[in-house]
Formats: structure tokens, C-alpha cells, sequence
């Protein structure tokens, strides 16, 4: 299973998911996030103003930050590589990083090749 690392930007909490004004990305990637985590993968959400020693302590994310500063935040890791920066990515793409199955959407069902079972009723 693999490891993923989030290394958001100073929020009021550690998913952003409070105050007045939420940013409607926050609640569908902690969502994911925790998909993920049901999945078997180890999933860690580092929060700059909460957790600073995590960011010191990681020589990717320090390189990034000197390079970069603060707007390549967040930055997502798998397995000690960057695999996302400056943006939240979707369950699909988590999901590709880490070689991890989605699950297909249900199909209507056919018969004789159409959606309406063969008869004249679509």
C-alpha cells in the first residue's frame, strides 16, 4: 500500500473545513482522503500552521518551499514524490497514484442492445 503525505497551507484546522467561509474543494478531498484510507493506505495531513516541524523536516517539501514559497502548497505526496502541487487532486488521480481501484459507476441495464429492454419505449 502506498504512503500519501498532504502538506496544506496554514489553515484554522487540520482539513479547513471550518469557520465562515469553506472552501467547497476541502470537504470532497477529506472525503477522499479518507476513501483512501479505507483502501488500506496510510494517509498523513500536515497543516503549516498546526505542524511546522513536519514541513522543516522533510528535505522534498523544505526545496519546494525555498523554490516556490507557500504557493505550491498543498503538496501531496506518494511515496516520498510529488505527484501534485498548488491544487487538490480528484479521487480519480489519488487513485491512479497509488494504484487503486475506483469503483465502476453502475450501468443501466440492457437487453437486445438498448436501455429499454428491447421494447419501443426510449
Amino acid at each position: 500500500m502506498s504512503h500519501v503525505q498532504i502538506y496544506d497551507r496554514a489553515m484554522c484546522c487540520s482539513t479547513g473545513v471550518c469557520g465562515p467561509q469553506v472552501d467547497e474543494t476541502l470537504p470532497r478531498f477529506a472525503a477522499d482522503l479518507d476513501w483512501l484510507k479505507q483502501q488500506g493506505h496510510r494517509v498523513d495531513r500536515f497543516n503549516l500552521a498546526q505542524e511546522p516541524a513536519e514541513f522543516a523536516g522533510n528535505a522534498t517539501v523544505q526545496q519546494m518551499l525555498s523554490e516556490e514559497g507557500v504557493e505550491c502548497l498543498p503538496l501531496v505526496l506518494v511515496d516520498g514524490r510529488i505527484v501534485s502541487r498548488s491544487d487538490y487532486p480528484s479521487r480519480e488521480n489519488l487513485a491512479l497514484w497509488t494504484a487503486t481501484k475506483t469503483q465502476m459507476k453502475p450501468m443501466l441495464p440492457t437487453a437486445d442492445g438498448g436501455c429499454c429492454g428491447g421494447s419501443s419505449c426510449c
